[in-house]
């Protein structure tokens, strides 16, 4: 198919689905990259890589594009080089910086939601309870 268009679709009423398409990668992902960590670290990081060649088995490329309606294609490309199955090298639109990951871990705020308790003894049990003649359980 090629790059011309209908009459129709340059109509300005016409709606243009944006078109998402590779990986989507994300400055905290990149930034947990560390030199040294393997091929399983990187793919579970970052996940399969879009392109993997054969005839280069040390490089790996994360490749993402994106076109919003009638606006130009977005291509993005990050490149992952390794030597003896350890990451050596970062290239592309991000780079990892330690103190960009450090910073977040510092202001991360870890939340823990502690459920309610629910009382699920039966109401004849609670009545005993109420008058001091339950026996004593640990719950």
């Amino acid at each position: 198919m090629d790059d011309r268009e209908s009459v129709l679709a340059r109509l300005p009423f016409v709606y243009k689905m944006p078109v998402q398409q590779g990986n989507i990668l994300t400055e905290e992902m990149v930034d947990r990259l560390e030199p040294g960590m393997t091929r399983a670290q990187v793919r579970y990081l970052l996940g399969t890589p879009l392109l993997a060649d054969m005839f280069h088995t040390d490089r790996w490329d994360y490749i993402y594009t994106h076109r919003r309606g009638r606006q130009s294609m977005e291509r993005k490309r990050l490149t992952i080089w390794f030597q003896d199955d350890a990451l050596v090298r970062v290239d592309g639109y991000l780079k990892p910086n330690p103190a960009r990951a450090l910073a977040a871990e510092e202001n991360r705020e870890i939340v823990v939601k502690v459920p309610d308790y629910q009382d699920r003894r039966g109401i004849f049990r609670r009545t005993l309870g109420k008058v001091g003649l339950e026996p004593v359980e640990d719950y």
